[in-house]
């Protein structure tokens, strides 16, 4: 069977969220994330285009991602998250 056939597992998955992780900490200060989305947010309700609930919904979640991802994150260090997710990436 093709591995396109094939339905991921946790073991696929799991490699992919380290993967992210990892990209997203180099990318910038993942702990202000939450932040950035709220102020983006807020000045986009204030638009025509802001005035949709569904638009709204969708940033809300959007918010209450990252803030869970934030909160997850939170007890460790910038360090310790990235020796983490490089360490994991050499069992791949």
């Amino acid at each position: 069977m093709s591995k396109e056939n094939q339905k991921p597992t946790h073991r696929d998955v799991v490699p992919s969220v380290i993967n992210f992780l990892s990209d997203e900490l180099f990318e910038g200060d993942y702990k202000e994330q939450p932040m950035y989305l709220q102020e983006v947010f807020e000045l986009l309700m204030h638009t025509e285009f802001g005035d949709d609930i569904h638009l709204r919904q969708k940033m809300l979640s959007c918010l209450r991602t990252s803030r869970n991802l934030l909160e997850t994150l939170a007890p460790f260090t910038e360090k310790q998250i990235q020796k983490a997710c490089l360490n994991s990436k050499s069992y791949q």
